[in-house]
């Protein structure tokens, strides 16, 4: 073959290799969705805006779950109340023990409170709330099954939002939604949504709290860094009033550190929503009852 045709075919598969990147990358520039379209989808799965402004106020009703993994492990079960008004909200669940007797957590507008499992303790759950007050007050917890949910109002002098692309988690791909509140936070949060239905199916708060220096090198090397992550998920969706809304609701949590993993599951089964009654404002500071 004469050497200018090779050079000829040469620039023939240059050229097509251009043309075929182009298209590549216009067609991910296409898959790409800004926070704001996001949110503008996902406010549409919920229900019509007339829909989402009827509710002024929800109570939801159901059975809970908690299961505790590893040594020492078990599972109490009971009841689950969450309730919301306005930027107020309250997650509780009731279990039948008397070593574990509950959990609730709630905001009242001016003060975010968790209960104590026994006088003066919390549980592991409860510390992990309370030590990141800040960021539970922002209406993230309980996602849209509260009246308080960020995204219903979502004003970005509050908070920054960053599309992360799609992920694919436990074989399912979901659109990401990097959430960093602007006055501050130990967590890094992000939002998970179905790439189909634009439901919020999945909230994932993660901190790590670095290795404190010891006196020495012996007791530096001792030391280890902790892990927390928290995951929230919402699954079996449903009509109530007109509104799309997530009838299972589970928590995890997982805390690791030089001595091993702990992780613990409080899982919640919704069945009755009643909304726009009236609710006590006590009820929204848990430690107040």
């Amino acid at each position: 073959m004469k050497s200018v045709e090779i050079r000829f075919i040469n620039r023939l598969v240059l050229v097509a290799f251009f043309i075929i990147s182009s298209v590549s990358n216009l067609s991910a520039a296409g898959d790409k969705i800004t926070p704001v379209e996001l949110i503008a989808k996902h406010l549409e799965s919920l229900g019509s805006p007339e829909a989402r402004a009827a509710m002024k106020s929800a109570t939801i009703i159901g059975t809970s779950k908690a299961t505790f993994f590893g040594r020492g492990g078990g599972v109490a079960e009971g009841i689950a109340v969450i309730a919301s008004e306005g930027e107020k909200y309250l997650v509780a669940m009731k279990f039948n023990s008397s070593d574990y007797p509950f959990e609730k957590m709630g905001y009242d507008g001016n003060d975010f409170t968790v209960g104590f499992v026994k006088p003066g303790i919390r549980s592991n759950l409860g510390q992990f709330l309370s030590t990141n007050e800040a960021t539970f007050k922002r209406g993230i917890l309980s996602g849209a099954l509260s009246t308080s949910w960020e995204l219903l109002n979502f004003d970005e002098k509050d908070a920054k939002l960053k599309y992360g692309g799609i992920k694919k988690i436990d074989g399912k791909s979901l659109h990401k939604l990097d959430y960093n509140p602007k006055k501050g936070s130990d967590l890094n949060i992000s939002l998970f949504f179905d790439l189909d239905t634009f439901r919020h199916i999945r909230t994932e708060y993660t901190r790590v709290i670095s290795a404190r220096q010891g006196a020495n090198v012996d007791a530096s090397a001792g030391q280890s860094e902790t892990r927390y992550k928290m995951v929230e998920e919402f699954s079996d969706f449903k009509e109530e009033n007109k509104l799309t809304l997530p009838h299972a609701y589970k928590i995890n949590q997982e805390i690791l550190t030089g001595n091993g993993t702990t992780s613990y599951e409080w899982s919640m089964n919704l069945k009755q929503f009643n909304f726009n009654q009236s609710i006590n404002a006590t009820d929204f500071k848990v430690d107040s009852y």
